[in-house]
Order: C-alpha cells, then sequence, then structure tokens
C-alpha cells in the first residue's frame, strides 16, 4: 500500500467530547441485569448481590454513564414493581422479551449499582404502556429531597438522599412496531411533551432526550424526527438515535466498511435537527445521544437465540459471542462517535453483559472480555478531550453494504471508503496526543504518516495493537485472552511528525506526549 498521510493541527478541532459520550446501557434482558451485575449467592457477591468480578471489568471498561431500564423493555415496565421490600415486589409477565420479570433488581438497586461502578444513572421513562403522569411520579420519588408522598416513600424505602438523576429518556423506539403501544409521529410527540413539561416541573435541573428512529433504514426515517421536533424543541435538550452494525453478507470488507454510515446518520440527524431549529427562528441546537449502538446480527434473526419457551427468568438469549472482525467494525464505530464530538454529546453501548456485550459471565462461574471489550476501553480511558479535525490522504475501495434489519432491505453504495479510518483526540491537562487508527485492508500492510502542526516534543507514550490473523476467532470462558491488545512496535517520531507501520486488519491506538 502506498503511503496513507494525515495532517492534523492542535488550533483545529471538531469539539470535546462530553464524558457521557463513553456510556453503556443495562436492560432487564436475558442475563444482562440477573446472572449479569446482579446475582446473590455468587462467590465475589456483595451483600447487595452485586457481582464484584463484574464490577472490577466494568471499572476496567469505564463507562461514564449507564441506560436503564430499558430498551424495549421499559415500554411496559410499571417502575413501582422495582421499589420497597424486595420480597413483597409482583413477579410480571415480560412482552418485550418474553420472560418473567421478578423485579428483585429495581431503581434504588440500580442508583447504588451506579454509584459503586462510578457512572452516572440515566434513566428511562415508559412512555408506552404508561404516560406523562408516571413519568413524573418517578422524578419526583428519586429527585425531590422529601416531604411529598413520593420522595418520602423513597425514603422509607431506605434512600434519605435523592438519587439527583439528571439525564431521562422519553421512552425508547417508539417508531418501531416491536413496541408495546408504538406510536405516530404525532402521537409520540404529544405525549413526550406532556411528560417533558411535567418531569421538569419537578426538576428543572433534568436533561431530556426525545426517541429518534430506532434505525435510519425505518420507513419513517427523517420525517419522524422532524415532527417529533416540532413537538418537543422546546422542551428537549436530545435526540436519540440507534444502529445496529451486521455482517448478514458474509462480505468483510463491507462490514469494515460500515461505520461510515454511522457518520452519515449523524450528520443526517443534525440536518434535521437545525432545520427545525432555523424553521422556528431559534439558536438552540438540539444535541445526539446515541444511546443504542454495537454490532449485533448473529443472533438477531435466530427464533431461538431471542426467546425462549415457557417465560422463564433470566433465559440465555441475545448471547452474541464476538470476533476479531466484529472487534475491528466496533473500532471504527468510537471513530465515528469521536469524530462528531461536537454534536453527539452522549452515547450509550448496548449492552454491558451478556446481552450483544463486551463483558460475558457464567452464572455461579468466571466472567471474560468479549473481543469489543478492548476498543471501547480504548475509546473510553484515552478518547477524553478535543478531538482534532484530520486531513486523510489515503488509498479508497468501494463497498456495498447490505441492511436487512428493518422493515426493509436496504443496500448502501459505499463507493469511497479509505483504508484508514481515524480519530485523534488532544487531552490538554494530560498534555497527550492518542490516535486511534483502522486499517481496513485486509491483505496490506499500511505505511502511516502523521503530521501533528501545533505540536512540539512528541515522545511516544504508549501504542497498541488489536490483530489476529484469524478474524473469526473469539476469546471463551477457557480462552478468555485468545483475542487482547498487544504492543505495536516501531512507532517513531522526528519533530512533529509520527511514523507507524499497521498491519492489515487492525484497530491500533498510539498515545504521545505533547507540548
Amino acid at each position: 500500500m502506498d503511503n496513507v498521510e494525515v495532517d492534523l493541527h492542535r488550533d483545529r478541532a471538531i469539539g470535546v467530547t462530553d464524558p457521557r459520550l463513553f456510556g453503556a446501557f443495562i436492560e432487564h434482558l436475558g442475563r444482562c441485569v440477573y446472572g449479569g451485575i446482579f446475582e446473590p449467592g455468587h462467590p465475589s457477591a456483595d451483600a447487595h448481590g452485586f457481582r464484584g468480578d463484574v464490577l472490577a471489568l466494568v471499572r476496567e471498561l469505564a463507562p461514564t454513564i449507564m441506560r436503564y431500564p430499558g430498551g424495549n423493555f421499559v415500554s411496559g415496565y410499571d417502575w413501582e414493581d422495582g421499589v420497597g421490600p424486595a420480597a413483597s415486589r409482583p413477579r410480571r409477565l415480560d412482552l418485550a422479551w418474553l420472560s418473567t420479570e421478578t423485579n428483585q433488581f429495581g431503581t434504588n438497586e440500580f442508583i447504588d449499582w451506579c454509584r459503586l461502578a462510578d457512572t452516572e444513572p440515566m434513566l428511562a421513562v415508559n412512555l408506552g404502556t404508561r404516560g406523562a403522569d408516571a413519568a413524573r411520579r418517578l422524578v419526583e420519588y428519586c429527585n425531590h429531597p422529601g416531604g411529598t408522598t413520593l420522595s418520602d416513600l423513597r425514603r422509607a424505602h431506605g434512600w434519605k438522599l435523592p438519587h439527583g438523576v439528571k439525564f431521562w429518556c422519553l421512552g425508547n423506539e417508539m417508531d418501531g412496531p416491536w413496541q408495546m403501544e408504538a406510536k405516530t409521529a404525532q402521537e409520540y410527540g404529544r405525549i413526550a411533551t406532556e411528560a417533558a413539561k411535567m418531569m421538569k416541573w419537578v426538576d428543572p435541573a433534568i436533561e431530556l432526550a426525545a426517541c429518534g428512529s430506532s434505525g435510519r433504514n425505518m420507513p419513517t426515517f427523517g420525517a419522524w424526527e422532524d415532527t417529533v421536533l416540532e413537538h418537543t424543541f422546546d422542551q428537549v435538550e436530545f435526540i436519540s438515535l440507534h444502529t445496529y452494525i451486521n455482517n448478514y453478507a458474509g462480505d468483510t470488507a463491507a462490514f469494515l466498511a460500515s461505520p461510515d454510515l454511522m457518520d452519515r446518520f449523524i450528520d443526517e440527524i443534525v440536518a434535521i435537527a437545525d432545520a427545525v431549529a432555523i424553521r422556528r427562528g431559534s439558536s438552540k441546537r438540539i444535541m445526539l445521544s446515541f444511546d443504542e449502538w454495537n454490532v449485533w446480527y448473529r443472533t438477531r434473526r435466530t427464533p431461538a437465540a431471542r426467546t425462549k419457551p415457557g417465560w422463564p427468568v433470566a433465559p440465555e438469549i441475545l448471547e452474541e459471542i464476538y470476533n476479531m472482525e466484529d472487534a475491528l467494525v466496533f473500532g471504527g464505530a468510537c471513530i465515528s462517535l469521536l469524530n462528531h464530538a461536537d454534536r453527539v454529546k452522549a452515547g450509550c453501548l448496548a449492552q454491558l453483559v451478556n446481552v450483544i456485550a463486551p463483558i460475558m459471565t457464567e452464572t455461579g462461574g468466571p466472567t471474560w472480555r468479549q473481543t469489543i471489550f478492548h476498543p471501547f476501553s480504548h475509546f473510553s480511558n484515552l478518547g477524553r478531550g478535543r478531538v482534532l479535525r484530520a486531513r486523510i490522504k489515503s488509498p479508497t475501495y468501494s463497498a456495498s453494504y447490505f441492511d436487512p434489519r428493518g422493515a426493509q432491505d436496504l443496500s448502501f453504495p459505499l463507493p469511497e471508503v479509505p483504508y484508514l479510518k481515524l480519530a485523534a483526540v488532544h487531552d490538554e491537562g494530560a498534555g497527550a496526543l492518542t490516535l486511534f487508527a483502522l486499517n481496513r485492508s485486509l491483505t496490506e500492510e499500511m505505511p502511516l504518516r502523521v503530521n501533528a502542526g501545533g505540536f512540539s516534543g512528541l515522545v511516544v507514550d504508549q501504542a497498541l495493537q488489536l490483530h489476529d490473523t484469524d478474524l473469526k476467532a473469539v476469546n471463551t470462558k477457557d480462552h478468555p485472552d485468545r483475542v487482547k491488545p498487544s504492543a505495536l512496535a516501531g512507532v517513531r517520531v522526528e519533530g512533529n511528525t509520527l511514523t507507524a507501520t499497521l498491519l492489515p486488519a487492525s484497530w491500533n491506538v498510539i498515545r504521545v506526549m505533547v507540548s
């Protein structure tokens, strides 16, 4: 491959990463909660039933905000079922995942777990089978100090101090026919506006995200966002967007190109949101909450992988096993999020444990890192700071990405896909510049040259690569480190220029100290 050139400058920034960009997601789905983060009786469990081995990996992963309790689950959830004495909580049929919900883990347990995991809680309210009144009551229960029936109920349940939850989602994927009491854009826009209004009357300090399209290939995409924001514009700070990348076609080159569709999706949502603002003559800018994203496909269309018969409790469903190829695409998605730091101010990897997750557990047994754990850990721990605008001169290839996820099957031509996908983040406080680089060539090494204008005194701090000659390699309980980062040798700096050689099909992280 010819030399790949990157030009960036200290003074040319896209934006600053918001701490909430590096979030994740917990839903009452399969073994995400029960047997995942919460397993009383496990050898590592504390007095609350929280698995200590999982918490240790979560702290290593370093998610900054955690979305809960759904997901599809929230559209049928009565939050009152999950508070109060655990022994008296009702068991319910969960129509989202055809399971039985015991409600042994609920809002207060989630808040306690977030504190231990050092992550901010993000709560979603049910705008499917419930509505605005239930939403404002939950805000009062969680955030009001005391002196009212609901706040005193929280205190009586053992949580005297308010939870202070700042970020709230107004439902989940309400455009999806799979959602309990799905809505049209007009219906959802009205109920979301009324919920938002009352929730902010209870606590004016909260921030709210309205539901955007549940996928870029939804038939209503675009029109949905426009209508919803016409209703909710004055009440919300964010609009959500969701994307799951897949390789149904078995085309690795196209799969590696697919994160570029995230860039398009973001740009399109920004354009729609800004068009609404312009029509209203408003200087307000709606930010984006990419609160579901991941690689997900093998378990998505297999009925036995989605549900189990007999309404079981915490069944083993949607337990995607990620390989090396998935980790590369996942890393590309991280780069897409970084390169839109000016407008994507929150993000949630879906999900955290067992269910399409970076962390796997065996109930009663060990836990281990999936392949996608590593790019997210790099992204979260090293991606904080000013994202610089990079000019990339790279060979390209053509691909056509096939996406059969929604109500229609679509093919997205990608005629100019650079072999290099890159983000550069300058952490001024640490005096560091971190490069996240994905070589999408399946066969050729990439000679990389980065000209870092405005910087001096470059010293390589660390250089890592994630690479395996077998793109189908996975991590398992018996072989938990089959795919893991290794040192990237041969990184050199001269003046403000960095050179390196990236292996084919590799994820690379290079951190240099700068002055």
